[in-house]
Order: structure tokens, then C-alpha cells, then sequence
């Protein structure tokens, strides 16, 4: 992969004496979704598979960025005099927006770069591709310009471009769990304290399988902030009955407690699922922590229902695949993972049923939506680093 990169780069930009080699994972939330911006507790992943890239210094202030995944769309420039967001400078305002970001917090950067980008993530697939570019742009400006910033830095920036330069109000997770991956563990994070724990993942005899849908979704232009702000409104109507500062700071019993005072029906039903869903995520990692993976499974189709009924952001694409996975023998738990309105499921899989659970799932599929489903069996990984 590295020769192929560096080969491809040189063909773009020529030969030079620096040229930088580094990867950035994406990665799976297991449970706790829609739950990040409304201070409840997320357990993601990193993954094996992510976002490589070339980089290198230029002497003059020009950005010049490639992907060999659009290559269609063949080199586009910026310069650091127009950091802003333009509609045709298309993937580039992602790195983009954290160069811009850097300046922000006082970092300047006073030379441009030429980068080469290539994504083995299903773009549009849910499992943070952007959220990937972001924090391995960041890592890269780190190492060519010296900036003393640590890996959560990284994350925070990120997610501080993507809300601010490219007009997504996501929450901190996809960035963190980047930036902070650790092989075989699940990162269990409190998004309103930003404390985390890593768990390991210890699936005998069981494998994670990403069930892409191949619906494209872009979080800008969803229900994504349509979501939050009916949770943000929620919240503001239970405050003034309690001294609460997020949902993620309700039990069960007192959300129910609290409830009425949520004028509306459909925000009911988005705070209901945020605040429930935060406590299957502690619940689920106390369960993975005592062997029970039975129980996070049961956890996991809980979420999914959750997803579906109060939240609303599944879609026939994502049903269709839990559903069919839940008919095999073998499936522990399956449930929509990312923000939804197409992308992925995450599943496991006793070992033995993984091939089945490709055909069969695979084949109920197509035949209901028209079009096929990816599947991909995942590894859990690291988080960024520089490969040359």
C-alpha cells in the first residue's frame, strides 16, 4: 500500500525529499448512538481499515489535494489566504477546515502542503470517513510543523472544524475514537466530561460484521441537526422543572418522572431515546466486562428498536439489515450504527455463522432493496500513526 501511495504521489507532485506516509482508522460505535451531543456516554471502536495519506511541505503558501478515490475530480487547490468552504472544493473541506481550525487556536501554519488521500472506508457508509481525514489532517500538521498538541487535541479540533467550517453540529465521538483507538479495546466515553475507559473487546469465537447499505447519506443535508435541536428543546423544557445540564443526566425513572413537562410528541420520544440509550451503554460495557456478551447483544437489538421507533433515523435500508441478520442462528446482537438515514450496521457473529450471515442476509437484501449490501468482518485497531 505504502509503495503504491508514494508512486501515485511522486506521478502527481514529482520527487521530493520529504514525503510523509501516514494512516488514520475509522471507526464503529457499538452501542450508544445519538447519544454524543447530549452528554450520554458512546463505546466506539478504531478499525483496521481507514484513511492513508502522502504529505509533504511546499515552499510557497498552495494546497494541493488529491484522492484516489475521486479521481475524476484530479487535483484541487486552496491557498492559506482562502481557507474557506466552497461547494465544488468538494472532500477538500475537511482538510480544509482543520488547517483553518489550527490557525483558530493560535497554531499558524505558514507554508502549504501537497497531500495525497486514499480511503479503504465506504464513503458515505457511516463509519466516519470525514471524521478520519479530519484527525489524520490534524496529525499531519502536527508532524511536519512541530505543534505540541496531544491525540485528544486532535479529536477536539476535528470536531471544532466540522461544526464550524463545514456546518455539521456533530458531536465529539467519531473524532475521539479516531484519534484515541487501541487495539482489541472499545473506547467507553462520557462525551460530557470527556473521562474514558478502554474496554476490551473479547469476542470468543465471534466476529464484528459491518453490514454497509449502500445507501449514500451526507450528515449535512439529514435529519442529523434536525435531531439535535429537537433534543436541545427538549432539554430546555425539562430544565425548568430540574438542575439537569444535558440529558445524559437522567435515569430511566426520572426522565419518566420529567417527561410531561416536553410539550411535544416527537420530542418525547428523541429525548426518551437519548436518555435510554445512554444507560444501555453503561449497562452494555458492565455486560462485556463480565463476559455476558449475550447480554450486550440484547443490548445492541434494544438500540436498534430505540433507533427505529423514538429516534427515527433508521430507514428501510438499515431494518431490512437487522432484521434478516436476526433470523440467522449464530447472530449475538445487530443494530444501525452512525448517525443513520442510510450507512451501516454493526453484528456479531459466532464464527461459524459469518459465511451464512454474508449469503443469506446478503441475498434478502437485494431482493427487497433493488441494490446489494457490502459486508465487511472488521478487526479492532489502533489509532493514528505515521507509517514512513
Amino acid at each position: 500500500m505504502r509503495e503504491k501511495l508514494l508512486q501515485k504521489f511522486n506521478e502527481l507532485y514529482g520527487k521530493g525529499n520529504d514525503d510523509r506516509v501516514y494512516f488514520a482508522p475509522g471507526r464503529v460505535n457499538l452501542i450508544g448512538e445519538h447519544t454524543d451531543y447530549n452528554g450520554g456516554h458512546v463505546f466506539p471502536c478504531a478499525l483496521t481499515i481507514g484513511t492513508y495519506a502522502v504529505a509533504r511541505k511546499r515552499d510557497d503558501d498552495k494546497f494541493r489535494f488529491f484522492s484516489m478515490n475521486f479521481e475524476e475530480l484530479g487535483v484541487i487547490e486552496s491557498s492559506l489566504d482562502d481557507l474557506k468552504p466552497y461547494k465544488e472544493a468538494d472532500w477538500t473541506n475537511y482538510p480544509k477546515g482543520v488547517i483553518w481550525a489550527f490557525a483558530e487556536k493560535g497554531m499558524k501554519i505558514d507554508k502549504g502542503l501537497d497531500i495525497l488521500l486514499y480511503g479503504n472506508i465506504p464513503n458515505g457508509s457511516g463509519l466516519s470517513s470525514s471524521a478520519s481525514v479530519e484527525v489524520l489532517t490534524g496529525y499531519i500538521l502536527r508532524d511536519l510543523f512541530g505543534f505540541e498538541v496531544t491525540n485528544q487535541d486532535l479529536a477536539l479540533i476535528g470536531q471544532f472544524s466540522e461544526n464550524k467550517f463545514n456546518g455539521v453540529n456533530c458531536g465529539i465521538m467519531d473524532q475521539f475514537a479516531i484519534a484515541m483507538g487501541k487495539k482489541d479495546n472499545a473506547i467507553f466515553l462520557d462525551t460530557a466530561t470527556l473521562k474514558f475507559e478502554y474496554a476490551p473487546i473479547k469476542l470468543d469465537n465471534a466476529k464484528i460484521v459491518i453490514s454497509c447499505s449502500n445507501k449514500k447519506r451526507g450528515l449535512g443535508d439529514s435529519k442529523y441537526n434536525e435531531r439535535r435541536s429537537e433534543c436541545e428543546q427538549a432539554l430546555a423544557e425539562i430544565q425548568q422543572f430540574v438542575g439537569i445540564e444535558t440529558l445524559g443526566d437522567l435515569s430511566e425513572e426520572q426522565f419518566e418522572m420529567y417527561k410531561s413537562s416536553i410539550k411535544d410528541e416527537d420530542r418525547q420520544k428523541r429525548a426518551k431515546h437519548a436518555v435510554y440509550e445512554n444507560q444501555r451503554t453503561i449497562k452494555a460495557v458492565e455486560a462485556l466486562k463480565n463476559n455476558d456478551v449475550e447480554e450486550f447483544g440484547k443490548l445492541m437489538i434494544a438500540s436498534h428498536d430505540s433507533l427505529r421507533d423514538d429516534y427515527e433515523v433508521t430507514g428501510i435500508e438499515l431494518d431490512t439489515l437487522v432484521e434478516e441478520a436476526l433470523k440467522i442462528d449464530g447472530v449475538i446482537g445487530s443494530r444501525m450504527t452512525g448517525a443513520g438515514f442510510g450507512g451501516c450496521t454493526v453484528s456479531i457473529v459466532k464464527d461459524d455463522a459469518v459465511d451464512e450471515f454474508i449469503e443469506k442476509v446478503g441475498k434478502a437484501y437485494e431482493a427487497k432493496i433493488g441494490y446489494a449490501a457490502d459486508f465487511y468482518v472488521v478487526e479492532v485497531g489502533d489509532g493514528p500513526c505515521r507509517l514512513q
